[in-house]
């Protein structure tokens, strides 16, 4: 593992933990000292585990690289839980029309949040000419994800409903949590097959 995935590890383990925080709160939820816990213990689990990727994964790239990719992407999920959250809180509607706009420009932010870090940490791909191309198939492959990942929240929180006696605000993160996962594969496979292809 190089100085750079150890540095980076940590500060996404680091981020993680304060966006996770804040979330909780903004569900009501309170532990006591759960932030002292979660920006203690967050960045030395993600290190770890990433080590261990590293390790198991050193004869398949890729496998590093998925590792890489899914940090970067629990770091912008959590930017768009963030956003998502924060739109609900100011404008106290948590479904229809209102949480599908919200959904999308949350999604957004965490998109644009995303690219950095995969181009430059997850698939290292370090040339700076044609990055205007680059981003130009970045943006197609994450318009195409948007699709997917809005339609599946939509359909999640507007069309299921609140399940399991779960209310609306929390219901509306497990849509978008699940809505991240569907469209990560997807994700995944554009940026590293046609984005960062090498």
């Amino acid at each position: 593992m190089k100085k750079i995935d150890i540095i980076l590890a940590l500060v996404c383990g680091e981020v993680i933990a304060w966006f996770s925080y804040g979330i909780l709160r903004n569900l009501g939820v309170e532990i006591k000292f759960l932030s002292l816990i979660l920006v203690i213990s967050f960045p030395i689990l993600t290190l770890f585990g990433l080590w261990i990727v590293w390790f198991l994964g050193r004869k398949f790239l890729w496998i590093f690289q998925a590792a890489k990719f899914l940090l970067i992407g629990a770091v912008a999920t959590l930017v768009d839980l963030g956003v998502l959250n924060l739109l609900i809180s100011v404008s106290g509607f948590g479904r229809g029309l209102f949480y599908s706009i919200f959904k999308a420009i949350s999604f957004i932010f965490a998109t644009c949040s995303k690219y950095l870090g995969d181009k430059f940490w997850a698939f290292e791909k370090m040339e700076r000419n044609g990055m205007g191309k680059e981003f130009s198939q970045f943006f197609l492959v994450t318009l195409i994800g948007l699709g997917i990942n809005v339609g599946a929240a939509s359909l999640i929180v507007n069309l299921m409903g609140p399940q399991f006696g779960l209310t609306e605000k929390l219901w509306a993160n497990i849509g978008a949590i699940l809505a991240a996962f569907i469209s990560a594969v997807w994700n995944f496979i554009g940026y590293k097959f046609i984005v960062f292809k090498k």
